[in-house]
């Protein structure tokens, strides 16, 4: 792997590590941080480049499902807390980092699971 594959590739880990610390809750947190060090570690020995790119790329689309899940956290939190309601998110487990069609699915009490496709990082 070239010098500048690694560096970014350990800037997109660390990125991905630090986002998944803003998790106010343990077991979000707890899940995404064990999947992030668990997938890069499967993949650390990978030396065919458009492999590495493959993955980076995908890397980068998890990283922005992690701020889009925390930024709708977030604001649901400050309206439910607004509203004097409390909305509380199903396990994690729901957010596939490993969905090749990059399926982004969420389920809230009080609706129907949603999912969304996301293509080229947009929903």
């Amino acid at each position: 792997m070239a010098a500048s594959s690694r560096a970014q590739v350990l800037r997109l880990y660390r990125a991905l590590l630090r986002e998944s610390q803003r998790f106010s809750g343990y077991n979000y947190r707890t899940y995404a941080i064990r999947r992030i060090r668990d997938a890069f570690r499967e993949n650390k020995n990978i030396k065919d480049s458009e492999k590495i790119e493959e993955l980076v790329n995908k890397a980068k689309v998890n990283l922005e499902v992690i701020h889009r899940q925390l930024l709708l956290m977030s604001t649901l939190s400050h309206a439910s807390s607004s509203a004097g309601r409390i909305y509380t998110a199903v396990p994690p487990h729901l957010i596939n980092f490993s969905d090749k069609n990059h399926h982004f699915c969420s389920v809230w009490s009080f609706s129907q699971p949603t999912c969304s496709h996301v293509e080229g990082g947009h929903s």
